[in-house]
């Protein structure tokens, strides 16, 4: 198979503003996170790119948030069928510059193209549901209720699902009637740079859609910061999600975040013991652990604890850890050096605490390059350690035991976070039950992690502000509007 560090020129330009593709300054690296050799490298943007791109889109927008839902259906169509038309390159880039397997890679692609479509749909409802009336209680007034786009958005996307969150915001945004500037991840620009081919030649006017690749702080920090945008958009860990809040209280601008989680899988007395193994899995060890919606807490009921620790820790220690481009890969390696760094540092840190490492957690000795960490398995876990109480971003579960359901509860639900969460159990009324009691945006009963664009995407507490995906994601590029006249 053809790798992506083939198809690369040695340099790119990271910049598309004003319907041109343009070089930066500063160059990036992109990295294969499992032979650690530069793909590529990507000239990125600064302040001055940002407020370049910012005033493109705003001289877009006016003609933009005219157009009809009808009109902005067939762009978000065309892009759809674009990504449909390159997916097998698009799958290709995305292992080579994240590390995710290919078969975790088909999965954001077709996630792409599905968010493409279904607000191609929700774009062209919007026709109809302008102007609706609203009932007021006086006959000598009428009113009607307008829903317009809320001007120029900027958009922040992390390095975990590269293409995935830049859909779940850009799609929503232009069905909308919004003009953006997006800022990819430093780290997986590759496959974000090709979407954005795709983006350019949808047939959207120029200026409705700019890209700014670049760091945090040369590029995001403005961005967040910068007085021509109304809304931004940023998804990534909580302490930069801190960072964008602060930076857009200057200029009052609406901030949408969708942060991290340290989410919980409760495995009930009555679970099917072969499927709870596998969700926790699945959920644990799905690209690498670096998910927001890790159920990396795994909270199982007494009579089947330890019977299942042992069939886990058989499952984890039988992952295929290996190059992401080769069949029978089931986990590739963490994105980049920095986050291999941290998450050992995790595991060492947890282990000090006193927690028990049952498996993993140290680099396969077959491997002497990459970034690759066996999946880790630990129980013991003390409840006020960093290992359990706050987000790893990688290949590592905590397990630990519980005599009631109303104890598994509070456990699942003294954190910081509520993102998600998991419930395994054949009783319908108590997995019911449970579900209804977990303070978290979305819950899977005995089922995978499945994401589908009609849901909404989002959590409680520090895990989000606002939510994504559905009707949701839509209304967080709208403004309501009503208005009222005499008769």
């Amino acid at each position: 198979m053809l790798s992506g560090a083939a198809l690369m020129p040695k340099i790119l330009p990271g910049l598309f503003i004003d319907g041109q593709w343009q070089s930066g300054h500063e160059l990036l690296s992109a990295i294969n996170p499992a032979t650690e050799i530069c793909l590529a490298q990507v000239a990125s943007g600064d302040a001055e790119a940002v407020d370049k791109a910012v005033q493109a889109a705003r001289s877009a927008f006016a003609d933009w948030a005219q157009t009809s839902g009808a009109q902005r259906a067939k762009v978000l169509r065309a892009i759809a069928l674009g990504v449909a038309e390159r997916r097998e390159r698009l799958m290709q880039l995305q292992s080579s510059n994240s590390g995710k397997p290919l078969s975790e890679a088909a999965i954001d692609v077709d996630d792409v193209i599905a968010t493409f479509e279904y607000y191609a749909g929700l774009a062209e409802a919007l026709d109809g549901q302008q102007d609706q009336a609203l009932v007021l209680p006086s006959e000598d007034f009428a009113a009607r209720i307008r829903r317009e786009p809320c001007g120029v958005v900027g958009l922040i996307v992390p390095w975990n699902f590269p293409m995935v969150t830049t859909a779940w915001k850009l799609a929503p945004a232009l069905a909308a009637g919004c003009c953006v500037v997006l800022k990819p991840s430093e780290v997986t620009p590759l496959p974000e740079l090709e979407l954005a081919a795709i983006i350019a030649e949808s047939g959207l006017p120029k200026g409705v859609f700019n890209l700014v690749c670049g760091t945090g702080r040369a590029v995001g920090a403005a961005l967040s910061g910068h007085p021509g945008l109304p809304k931004i958009s940023f998804t990534g860990s909580n302490a930069v999600g801190v960072q964008v809040m602060q930076r857009a209280a200057e200029t009052v601008k609406g901030v949408s975040l969708e942060l991290g989680g340290k989410s919980a899988l409760i495995v009930l007395a009555d679970a099917d013991l072969d499927l709870a193994v596998d969700l926790a899995s699945g959920g644990g060890f799905f690209n690498a652990g670096q998910m927001c919606s890790a159920t990396s807490r795994v909270l199982v009921a007494e009579p089947l604890f330890d019977e299942f620790l042992q069939r886990l820790t058989q499952k984890a220690e039988s992952v295929q850890v290996g190059n992401p481009l080769e069949d029978g890969t089931e986990m590739g390696p963490l994105a980049s050096q920095a986050q291999y760094l941290r998450v050992m540092a995790h595991i060492d840190v947890g282990k000090k605490a006193g927690a028990r490492l049952l498996c993993g957690g140290e680099r396969p000795v077959e491997r002497t390059v990459g970034y690759f960490l066996r999946p880790a398995v630990f129980t013991d876990v003390p409840l006020d350690s960093a290992l359990w109480r706050e987000e790893i971003f990688g290949p590592v579960l905590c397990v630990r035991r519980f005599t009631s359901e109303r104890e598994a509860i509070a456990l699942a639900n003294d954190s910081d976070f509520g993102l998600v969460a998991s419930v395994v159990g054949r009783d319908a009324e108590a997995t019911e039950r449970v579900a209804n009691a977990l303070q978290a945006g979305l819950v899977w009963i005995n089922a995978p992690q499945v994401i589908f664009p009609q849901a909404a995407w989002g959590g409680y507490k520090q895990s989000s502000l606002g939510r994504e995906l559905g009707p949701w994601g839509l209304a967080a590029f709208q403004e309501l509007k009503h208005v009222i006249r005499s008769v």
